[in-house]
């Protein structure tokens, strides 16, 4: 008789993490790390995904974040094995959603990270996944990834972002169709809607980041930083108050040393040597 394969181990039974964190360059690679979930985000990988982002955010070597999954997703959406919704917890529930669970707060800690956060897909991007990726800057795809917010087939919304940030990538009128028919598009699809920056060949969307990462070297982190914080809080402002704002965040960086070196080394027809202070 032949012996039954024994199936392999997930990541959890192996006691291996759920999130990989590795520089290169000047870039900070942040790999979901859980592929026989399809890298769906539970507690665990949450709270990992934070302590890797805070400790991008304070190393003054690290210019930007790429997340990833790998070749197969990017994420397939939020894990609710461990989650109950018994009714007597349905208030303890409502009440932890903000702040206590984990992977609720990842979300928002994307969304307030100060440097820029670029997704290179592959594979699935779906639901809590595609939510992640548009909490970051923006996306950058494999050709044959595939991207989707399909809570309405199961009566549900998409509850971490995406009635949100996905109309104000693509439009509402297209984002209220693609979220009440749960439909699935490619990758040129997401291109032709603005969903994605850049579709290349299946394999190279992280090679295709990290070369914007590359060309953003020659920029002062410190600008990085303002610009970022200018786009994002003057989408949500009048045009008139958004004005005075990017004016404010302009004068800051007169008090910066790279501002000075910045335009010291223009007039000495040099490149510049930034510190990030």
């Amino acid at each position: 008789m032949a012996s039954k394969e024994t199936p392999p181990k997930t990541t959890e039974q192996t006691g291996g993490p759920l999130i990989l964190s590795e520089k290169q360059g000047s870039a900070q690679i942040i790999t979901l790390n859980r592929p026989d979930k399809l890298n769906a985000i539970n507690e665990q990988m949450a709270a990992e995904l934070s302590a890797a982002l805070d400790a991008a955010e304070t190393d003054r070597d690290v210019l930007a974040v790429i997340l990833q999954g790998n070749e197969r997703a990017f994420c397939a959406g939020a894990d609710l094995s461990g989650f109950s919704d018994a009714p007597a917890d349905r208030y303890d529930n409502y009440r932890a959603r903000y702040n206590l669970r984990k992977t609720r707060a990842v979300y928002r800690h994307v969304h307030n990270f100060t440097k820029p956060v670029i997704s290179a897909v592959e594979g699935f991007c779906l639901g809590g996944g595609l939510e992640l990726a548009l909490f970051g800057d923006f996306i950058v795809a494999g050709e044959a990834a595939q991207f989707a917010l399909p809570e309405a087939r199961h009566s549900l919304i998409p509850g971490a972002g995406g009635t949100q940030n996905l109309p104000r990538r693509i439009g509402p009128a297209l984002a209220k169709e693609l979220m009440w028919t749960a439909r699935r598009i490619s990758a040129a699809e997401a291109k032709e809607i603005r969903l994605v920056n850049h579709v290349v060949a299946k394999g190279g969307a992280l090679d295709k980041a990290k070369a914007i990462v590359g060309e953003m070297e020659a920029s002062g982190p410190l600008a990085i930083m303002m610009i970022k914080q200018a786009v994002n809080r003057g989408t949500e402002m009048p045009v008139a108050l958004g004005f005075y704002q990017e004016s404010d965040l302009a004068q800051l960086l007169a008090f910066s040393e790279d501002r000075q070196e910045g335009v010291k080394a223009f007039a000495e027809k040099r490149k510049p040597k930034f510190k990030g202070q």
